[in-house]
């Protein structure tokens, strides 16, 4: 029974954390890449535009792949690297918490990684995946 309250955390969790890189990614959309280049520069991020695409496609097309749970490990990853350099570039200066501060940056980080190695078995990627290595991880036992 604690394994699929385990699975349900992990999904709420997956899908929370996916929630908010999303609402970040449709303001940059909303946005444009243009606009959100233009924010980028303003604020140091090297190659601007190159960096608002990159946002914008791991805020908003690699959030639905992790609530979904479908290569959560490259979009945890991609998460970071988003979340890094937002605080950075934009919250650092403001301390870690307060107006501006770096905790909701740094939580999104260290949790979009944590699910993106761990999504559980409510994910694609265990039901595409996982199966088969518990499978060969059973045969080889």
């Amino acid at each position: 029974m604690f394994a699929r309250f385990k699975d349900v955390a992990l999904l709420l969790g997956r899908i929370g954390v996916g929630v908010v890189f999303l609402a970040h990614g449709l303001q940059k959309w909303e946005n444009g890449i243009d606009g959100t280049a233009k924010f980028f520069e303003q604020t140091g991020i090297p190659l601007p535009t190159l960096a608002a695409i990159f946002a914008i496609a791991v805020e908003i097309v690699g959030s639905i792949l992790f609530i979904v749970g479908f290569l959560t490990p490259l979009v945890g990853l991609g998460f970071v690297v988003v979340s890094v350099g937002a605080l950075l570039s934009v919250h650092l200066d403001n301390g870690l918490t307060g107006q501006g501060g770096y905790e909701l940056v740094l939580v999104l980080a260290v949790a979009g990684l944590a699910l993106g190695f761990n999504p559980g078995k409510l994910s694609l990627d265990h039901a595409l995946f996982g199966r088969k290595r518990e499978a060969k991880q059973l045969q080889d036992a």
